[in-house]
């Protein structure tokens, strides 16, 4: 199956943003990728963290939601919509979920996750703190994706700093995942020192593909981010991706190659705790 990390450099506004990840999902599928997967905040960076508040959708309505199905339509795609601000249930006036929704190329909303750890990090220059604006999820989640190949793919879904957490993996691997999907905005203090062996350690120690598609570059809004934008096969080795700017990263997974590694090393069968 070919897939596809689409990466960004988001702005301020939702429109300019939307016509950009069209552009680049329309480059993808010419290019033959069944999946497609945008980054964490595709939809916008905005210039305070409370401009989720305002942008927020319910779920199943909403012009990005629509958005999203119509494009996934349109061009024959699977579209992981990286994350956009869903409404709380009940609705909360001080926080929002960072949600990850999928859309079959029907247009039809497969699955749904909203981002089960929040971000914190000071280090006496930089500060973030996801959780005043954000209300964590609590469920893991996973689809099933039948590909052209014939393959149905079982895959788990993830967000950004939910990385750093291989108990989450862990769950989607003994749910029989084969596939993790990370859209991120890394920043590029911690994305220089961890994300590459993150991301390499999650497929090597699930013996399952990542594809990882971030953020990646300096931002309207001021933040960098770290981008580097990949996919990584369950060996761990690293079969593209891109440093910086906007682009798509383009590879093909192997279904068969990916279970004779997990033949040659049935590490899943040895756990023991």
């Amino acid at each position: 199956m070919h897939v596809a990390a689409i990466q960004m450099v988001s702005g301020t506004q939702v429109e300019p943003n939307l016509r950009a990840a069209r552009a680049l999902l329309a480059e993808a599928a010419a290019a033959g990728a069944e999946l497609a997967v945008l980054p964490e905040y595709f939809c916008v960076m905005g210039r305070r963290d409370t401009d989720k508040l305002a942008l927020q959708e319910p779920l199943g309505s909403g012009p990005i939601q629509a958005w999203l199905s119509a494009t996934a339509r349109e061009l024959g795609l699977w579209i992981v919509g990286g994350t956009l601000p869903l409404s709380c249930e009940p609705r909360d006036e001080h926080r929002v979920r960072n949600a990850s929704l999928v859309f079959a190329p029907t247009g039809e909303r497969v699955a749904h996750y909203d981002k089960i750890h929040l971000f914190r990090f000071n280090d006496g220059e930089r500060q973030y703190d996801e959780a005043a604006v954000l209300a964590a999820g609590s469920r893991p989640v996973v689809f099933e994706l039948p590909s052209r190949d014939g393959h149905a793919w079982r895959v788990g879904l993830s967000v950004c700093y939910d990385l750093r957490f291989p108990e989450l993996y862990r769950t989607y691997a003994a749910q029989g995942a084969d596939l993790l999907l990370v859209p991120s905005a890394f920043t590029h203090v911690t994305g220089q020192a961890h994300w590459e062996l993150l991301l390499r350690a999650r497929a090597v120690e699930n013996l399952s593909a990542v594809v990882a598609a971030a953020q990646g570059g300096v931002h309207e809004n001021g933040r960098r981010t770290w981008g580097h934008s990949m996919v990584v096969d369950a060996w761990g080795q690293v079969l593209a991706q891109r440093p910086e700017g906007a682009g798509v990263v383009l590879a093909e997974l192997d279904a068969a190659a990916l279970r004779a590694r997990r033949q040659q090393l049935p590490a899943l069968e040895h756990r023991r705790l």
